[in-house]
């Protein structure tokens, strides 16, 4: 049942969308004639292949081949569902949602999430004040400059200072008429153990705001400056804060890791904040916990590979693998950058500056090499039982090569430090490839493809495009080629969408061509993004008819050839008579065309 209000929403947002000033704001763009050309956000290239066309509300990549309209845009670069992606440009466009009918208890939930968010929006504001307009918030400052921090990054994170006090926050929120129950829930104050009241959970501490992947503040982190412990003290599991689920810096780094084809996963937000300091920004950290397939997945919908970059120290190595383990098999390319001389990436930039922590992110090792590095270095493969143990510990990275060739020169590589036969090796894989074929399916990933294309589907998406223009196409196309006579399924399933448009009355736009599948919505676009080559569009169309009619004829010269032969074998004489003259119009009509 269609909701009209609803309905009126989405057209009003639709209605007030400029597609060419969304794009805009995540990629640059030049206007050559009345499209514009830039870099596609969607994977990693040099040379220009994305297209934006404003008069038909489309974009095209003639590389990953990512297609649709200005939502189909917003919900792939921020990775969020199509309507999620019309509510985002609601807000922006300040279009409210329609309001529907909740149960209390949904309403309840709402109110305490936006009120929560409202009151960590405020924590936020109070620690950077602390620490940029105070004069205690001078240790602070000291603090970060002590750690290379600029002050852009400062206000880039706005990161901020908790006062020493007991309870300085809570008193000053719940003077200012914020109600002790989201203090507690937040996760900023605790209950005194002994008497009533509060204290706060955060003091003298640097303060790292924690945003979610919209840029939203859900927590917090603090550190000491001084000896004392915990070192580190993130906000507890709320409402809003799962550390399972969260990478600090993504809301930052998003884009950046799109355009770059990789994240680096570093341990801490202190890292993290140091590496995007030094100019690398497709960083993030795991927040005190270790990395989860959660944190995975999330990465993955934005790049292909993962590098990690934790601590050189045993700790950090040993955190290392066990990510490797997890991320092995998601289908990700992963790589290790090394950091040398027992440093974190902090303490590496601070000493050697950040073009030589780009050069270690250039020289990152792949999986496998770290792994065989990591186990030759931490066993004693001199005697069997070390060489056995050192075999085994290699067997789940081997086997998660799917390159022959690859999978080979490692096997080689391992043989011969270990002082084995590669035989041997091959003989323990051979034995360890089951239990390993029952990983997950390695997920999708959006990359350049190349597509080969025909002069069938150019022909079928010029018809697409002129149908779209003008729905008399359609009656006029189904006199030379009946629609289940289109041989390509995509291309069908856009014509048939415009024919039921058309019969229906309903109006044929980027919003109505939303109905239509991923492929379908993607080659529609290019299909109204494509540039003729100068060529009349009207000549065009007719050459593309006669293209798809001797596809079609074609088609029913091999199907009624076929029927023929069959006939004839099996002594059907008069059924073959009728396909052989059939095949004899047929192929008399094709020479004609």
């Amino acid at each position: 049942m269609r909701n009209e209000a609803m309905d009126a929403f989405v057209e009003r947002v639709s209605e007030n969308t400029d597609i060419v000033r969304i794009v805009q704001s995540y990629v640059p763009l030049k206007r050559r004639g009345n499209r514009y050309w830039g870099c596609c956000p969607f994977h990693h290239e040099k040379t220009a292949s994305f297209s934006v066309v404003p008069d038909k509300g489309f974009f095209y990549c003639f590389g990953c081949h990512a297609g649709g309209n200005a939502f189909k845009f917003i919900s792939l670069i921020e990775n969020i569902s199509y309507f999620d992606a019309i509510k985002l440009q609601a807000e922006k466009l300040g279009i409210p949602l329609p309001e529907r009918k909740r149960s209390p208890q949904e309403i309840a939930r709402e109110r305490e999430i936006q009120d929560l968010r409202k009151v960590n929006e405020l924590a936020r504001d109070f620690f950077h004040n602390c620490l940029t307009m105070t004069r205690m918030g001078e240790r602070g400052k000291a603090y970060f400059a002590g750690r290379s921090i600029r002050q852009e990054t400062i206000e880039e994170f706005q990161l901020g200072y908790a006062p020493p006090a007991w309870d300085k926050l809570s008193t000053a929120f719940l003077k200012r008429g914020i109600k002790q129950e989201f203090l507690l829930a937040s996760g900023l104050s605790a209950e005194r153990k002994q008497g009533s009241g509060l204290y706060d959970r955060f003091r003298g501490r640097v303060i790292i705001p924690i945003a979610d992947e919209r840029g939203r503040v859900v927590g917090f982190g603090g550190r000491v400056l001084d000896d004392s412990t915990p070192k580190y003290l993130n906000t507890p599991e709320t409402v809003l804060f799962n550390k399972r689920k969260l990478l600090f810096g993504l809301d930052r780094s998003h884009r950046a890791i799109q355009q770059e084809g990789r994240a680096i996963v570093v341990e801490g937000y202190m890292d993290a904040i140091s590496v995007f300091d030094a100019g690398v920004h497709n960083v993030v950290a795991s927040l005190g916990t270790s990395f989860t397939p959660e944190h995975a997945k999330k990465l993955l919908h934005y790049a292909p590979e993962i590098c990690f970059c934790y601590d050189s120290d045993e700790a950090g190595q040993k955190a290392t693998i066990r990510a490797l383990t997890i991320v092995r098999d998601t289908g990700a390319r992963v790589r290790v950058i090394v950091v040398p001389d027992g440093k974190d990436p902090d303490e590496f930039i601070r000493k050697h500056g950040a073009d030589a922590f780009q050069e270690l992110v250039r020289q990152a090792l792949p999986l496998v090499e770290y792994r065989l590095r990591y186990v030759l270095s931490h066993t004693n493969y001199d005697t069997l039982d070390g060489k056995v143990k050192a075999l085994h510990e290699m067997m789940p990275v081997l086997a998660g090569i799917h390159e022959s060739a690859v999978r080979s020169e490692y096997e080689r590589k391992l043989a011969q430090a270990l002082m084995l036969d590669e035989g041997i090796v091959r003989e323990e894989l051979r034995h360890y490839r089951p239990e390993a074929e029952e990983a997950p399916a390695r997920q999708p990933i959006r990359q350049a493809i190349a597509k080969p294309d025909t002069a069938l589907r150019k022909a079928g998406r010029l018809v697409i495009r002129m149908a779209w223009q003008d729905a008399a196409i359609i009656a006029h196309l189904e006199t030379i080629v009946p629609l289940a006579g289109i041989r390509d399924p995509v291309q069908r399933e856009i014509l048939t969408f415009l024919k039921e448009s058309a019969e229906e009355g309903r109006p044929v736009d980027d919003m109505s061509a939303a109905s239509l599948s991923d492929e379908a919505a993607a080659e529609l676009s290019r299909s109204l993004v494509e540039d003729l080559g100068g060529r009349d569009e009207t000549g065009a169309y007719d050459d593309s008819l006669r293209v798809l009619r001797k596809a079609y004829l074609n088609a029913l010269y091999t199907e009624h050839s076929r029927k023929a032969n069959e006939y004839a074998q099996n002594g059907q004489h008069e059924a073959c008579l009728q396909e052989l003259n059939e095949v004899n119009k047929i192929k008399h009509e094709m020479d004609e065309w």
